[in-house]
């Protein structure tokens, strides 16, 4: 088949007529499909259930360090849970903070802390006129929320397939106090999939900040997250960035963060945060204002139910086989129907949640609205972007893992023909 760019105006008219016919009939089944967000489908979380009956009335709820855990106190975590989401990272047990469900949570809440109480005794960021942040792009909408809310102006860096341009990064850091942080979702980044190298890691822990309280929002979500089930030695990696900055004189650098949202139930997992020492007692001071402990029966039924951080990636092998044919769908839908035409590209994913991808420029705001016109939610265009600003108005995020493969292959064939139509319609546009 021909690329529409190499179609005649006439050839265009024609597919253009062809292609809303597809598109009206599809607007007729009344559709009500949502590939949105990153949830687990309802299979994935009813691998957890058997976590409820790990603990009941006759349970001994004391932790190994003989804490009742139905009572108040123990600020940052039962040791064991410190040992098993130290696991997830690679840190050590002293390095963990570990809270509740949300590692979104604690993210918001390591800027709220920087904006009013500053970081280790430097000056609030609330004090200072100007606040910047790196935003490697495509990225994570709920991440640019977060700084967005406090009023921190956001720089997008691009993303290669090493992770973010490190020579972007390396500019802004070394030279501007004004840059505080950066975000990153190191191993399967949302939405991209990409893996940070060896290198790229090893830059970060290399950085010479021109603030003395800059740090790094290394949030590790997908760590364990596989799609394919190979040995350990042959699945991407990423080297662990709390001991690159400990070799390169840099501990306090990075604030490394994790959860099993998408492990067990979103709303009701463990979250952890992984850092020096001395960035754990700085926040440590705060956060003993904050709360009186986090919930430690749930943790507790956590490393109950795993045992170890083996016995959590074993677990993990049960998601990719549910989820695995559901990417495969969607990419094998895109090969099949947009390979050969020349007006799309996207990632093709190996772990993480998500499917990037980019159409003509000027076409994904228009592609997500068809496809909400016709019963698809998809993320809003330009939602991987700070402020919702897409430059190119190309990039569109797919969450495979929410719809049944039914439902996902419906959803796929109507984003195929809403991308076609939209994409006919620019082409024909710039003849006229």
């Amino acid at each position: 088949m021909k690329s529409y760019r190499e179609l005649s105006k006439e050839e265009l008219l024609a597919l253009q007529a062809e292609l809303q016919a597809e598109y009206d009939a599809e607007k007729e089944k009344g559709l009500n499909l949502d590939i949105s967000r990153g949830k687990p489908g309802k299979e994935q979380l009813d691998l957890s259930m058997p976590m409820l009956d790990v603990l009941n009335a006759e349970s001994v709820l004391a932790s190994e360090n003989g804490t009742d855990v139905r009572n108040y106190g123990v600020l940052d975590g039962i040791p064991e849970a410190k040992e098993l989401m130290a696991g997830m990272v690679g840190a050590k047990p002293s390095q963990m903070i570990v809270l509740g469900n949300s590692s979104l949570n604690i993210m918001y809440d390591c800027v709220a802390r920087a904006e009013i109480f500053g970081i280790m005794g430097n000056t609030p960021w609330s004090k200072f006129d100007k606040v910047k942040f790196l935003c490697p792009v495509p990225g994570y909408d709920r991440h640019f929320g977060v700084t967005e809310q406090f009023g921190i102006e956001m720089i997008n860096v691009p993303m290669t397939e090493d992770g973010p341009d490190m020579d972007v990064v390396e500019d802004y850091v070394n030279n501007d106090p004004a840059v505080k942080g950066i975000w990153c979702v190191p191993m399967f980044s949302n939405p991209g999939g990409v893996v940070y190298s060896d290198e790229t890691v090893k830059r970060f822990a290399n950085l010479k900040p021109a603030a003395k309280d800059f740090r790094i929002f290394w949030d590790n979500a997908y760590g364990i997250h596989y799609l394919y089930d190979r040995p350990e030695s042959e699945q991407p990696h990423i080297l662990n960035i709390l001991e690159e900055c400990e070799k390169a004189g840099n501990p306090d650098i990075v604030y490394e963060f994790c959860s099993t949202s998408k492990i067990t139930f979103p709303g009701a997992g463990v979250a952890a945060m992984a850092s020096s020492e001395a960035n754990i007692a700085d926040i440590k001071s705060k956060l003993k204002w904050q709360t009186i402990g986090p919930d430690k029966i749930n943790q507790l039924r956590h490393v109950r139910y795993f045992k170890d951080i083996n016995g959590m990636k074993d677990y993990m092998k049960k998601h990719a086989a549910i989820i695995r044919p559901k990417f495969e769908a969607v990419l094998e839908t895109l090969e099949k129907e947009l390979g050969e035409l020349g007006i799309a590209s996207w990632s093709k994913p190996v772990g993480g949640y998500f499917i990037s991808f980019n159409a003509e420029k000027g076409c994904a705001k228009a592609i997500v609205a068809k496809c909400k016109e016709a019963g698809l939610v998809l993320t809003g265009a330009g939602a991987a972007y700070p402020y919702g600003n897409d430059p190119e108005d190309s990039n569109i995020r797919i969450a495979p893992t929410l719809p049944s493969i039914e439902e996902l292959k419906v959803a796929t064939d109507l984003f195929v023909i809403c991308t076609k139509l939209v994409t006919v319609e620019k082409f024909l546009s710039e003849m006229e």
